[in-house]
């Protein structure tokens, strides 16, 4: 029998090593992290992260799976007042809470890394698995508008290209564009951005 307390302690380095291997994953990608990379991060042995995790294609899927729900958290949260708020205030918080989530460059850069391993079989298994969760989620917080909801994820990819070529502090036309920045050149400040 497992002794009190020793669950607990599984789902936290589980935690641990998920966070790990988000960190690792959104810098290197799945083809170029090593689980030895993950364990060394995480402060733990390589074989302990295989007694997690068969496979560091499992690992990898089972971290889709904790940003799918680190994202759900954060919408859920942004909506505090439900149905009774108008359809823009819900689109505003929600965008708000996810820019405040992809602030974190790994958890952004991450996702971009899960799209392009999603030759592997579990790995695209998990992105769908995160993609319908998402698409339920924001669909319900946006009273079921389909182009709502295609436009909400539009515009989550537009963000995640957006930080990720840092375009903020890029003052060309074409970044502007991307970024719904003004110019530093109009007078106004670069650092505005404007909801899309």
């Amino acid at each position: 029998m497992p002794a009190p307390g020793s669950r607990v302690k599984s789902d936290q380095r589980r935690r641990v090593v998920l966070d790990a291997a988000v960190a690792c994953f959104a810098r290197k990608g799945y083809y170029g992290t090593t689980t030895g990379e993950i364990a060394e991060r995480a402060g733990i042995s390589q074989p302990y992260v295989y007694r997690l995790f068969a496979s560091k294609e499992a690992l990898f899927a089972g971290a889709i799976l904790h940003v799918s729900e680190l994202i759900s958290d954060a919408l859920t949260g942004a909506d505090e007042a439900g149905p009774h708020r108008q359809p823009e205030a819900v689109m505003r918080a929600i965008r708000s809470a996810y820019s405040t989530l992809i602030e974190d460059r790994d958890v952004m850069q991450f996702l971009m890394q899960a799209s392009c391993a999603a030759d592997e079989p579990l790995v695209a298994e998990a992105l769908r698995t995160c993609y319908a969760r998402q698409v339920e989620l924001v669909s319900e917080l946006l009273n079921h508008d389909d182009a709502a909801v295609r436009h909400w994820f539009g515009a989550g990819m537009l963000e995640n290209v957006t930080l990720t070529l840092g375009l903020a502090d890029v003052d060309e036309p074409w970044a502007r564009t991307l970024s719904g920045q003004r110019s530093r050149s109009d007078g106004g400040s670069f650092a505005h951005r404007e909801s899309p």
